[in-house]
């Protein structure tokens, strides 16, 4: 695709009809991998309800909440020195995260009939939700786009991470040390090695999709793909777990009601370090790392530009302080923008990437 696009060319559509194609795509793949396993779509143990019910109770809390969060002017404070774009949308509430997470959360525990795993996971979701919770509301006090320092933030996050491994130790098979790698039905025993890595993906993949959580629908969708690819994934072997992916994918799509172009609400930190949270600690209990990689492509390449652009301007810094850019913003999906791809072009091909990789994920996976 020509990067010399404007908004007027290449992908014509609307946000709500981009938002209502991606429901309706994910609703169907649900019914029709229900089908394909024999299970009924009506049913608590399925894709298809979780994910139905939870994209309405979201998308009903959001009609409830958003006037409150107005009224508490939790306006989004907008980095100058970004996409001039995004200047107009100074104003809209954050910390949308506060209703469609625990309401799925919430309602995955219920339709598990509160199974230990969807528990612990559940909290591990919500003990991010907390820390995203906190940033926001540095962010607002403060009136900067400057939250709790970063390394607070890093340190709450390697202790919730931390407790979420201690737990899996105690209480969980000693196997779970063991990597599969389902392409070649081998299993990499890491012994020991597991535990830094478990704590490293928890922290990782949270701060992924945090940093992709920056365009209107952008976060929302792309983890809403990801989380029913990998329910879909774990569904023979974790029917909790499935009934957990599935309700906060719903949750995703409810939220995205809202936060579709143009945004009503963002989801902030308080949604977009507990959907990262939630998609690690469901990996590290299923021993589905290897899906997690790859339904996580765009967090990946979205956090590596970032990494790169820091690392480049370090290497390339002057005399005068000053070095070069290799993207014109971080992270990519910024830098897509200000090469001319409007808001609706860069969401809508990076949705088509996630279901592409959610393909490739069900394609190699063990049913």
């Amino acid at each position: 695709m020509d990067a010399k696009l404007s908004p007027e060319q290449g992908l014509n559509i609307s946000g709500i009809a981009l938002a209502s194609l991606l429901a309706v795509g994910l609703g169907t793949t649900a019914f029709f991998l229900d089908s394909m396993a024999n299970r009924f779509p009506w049913q608590a143990m399925s894709l298809t309800l979780p994910l139905l019910l939870s994209a309405l109770a979201s998308g009903i809390m959001g009609y409830l909440v958003i006037p409150l969060l107005q009224a508490l002017k939790t306006g989004q404070i907008i980095r100058e020195d970004g996409p001039q774009a995004h200047l107009k949308k100074a104003g809209t509430p954050t910390m949308g995260g506060i209703f469609f997470v625990p309401v799925a959360v919430l309602l995955a525990c219920v339709l598990s009939n509160f199974a230990r795993d969807v528990l612990a996971v559940s909290l591990l979701t919500i003990s991010y939700g907390l820390i995203g919770w906190l940033d926001d509301w540095q962010i607002l006090r403060r009136k900067s786009n400057k939250g709790i320092s970063p390394k607070m933030k890093l340190a709450l996050q390697v202790s919730f991470a931390g407790v979420f491994c201690l737990w899996l130790m105690f209480n969980q098979p000693s196997n779970i040390t063991n990597i599969a790698l389902p392409w070649v039905s081998f299993t990499l025993p890491l012994g020991f090695l597991f535990w830094p890595l478990a704590g490293f993906v928890l922290v990782a993949e949270s701060n992924a999709t945090n940093l992709t959580d920056g365009i209107d629908g952008l976060a929302a969708g792309t983890v809403a793909i990801a989380l029913l690819a990998l329910a879909a994934v774990i569904a023979p072997t974790a029917p909790g777990l499935m009934i957990f992916c599935a309700a906060l994918s719903g949750g995703c799509l409810g939220f995205l009601a809202h936060n579709r172009n143009p945004a009503r609400v963002f989801m902030g930190d308080t949604g977009s370090l507990a959907l990262g949270g939630a998609l690690a600690a469901v990996a590290l209990l299923t021993n589905t790392l290897v899906a997690l990689f790859i339904l996580s492509g765009i967090f990946f390449v979205e956090t590596l530009s970032v990494m790169a652009q820091v690392s480049y301007y370090k290497a390339t810094k002057g005399p005068d302080g000053k070095g070069k850019r290799l993207f014109k913003m971080a992270p990519l999906h910024h830098h897509l923008e200000l090469t001319g791809w409007s808001e609706l072009q860069v969401v809508g091909v990076f949705y088509i990437i996630a279901a592409i990789l959610a393909a490739v994920c069900l394609a190699i996976a063990p049913f």
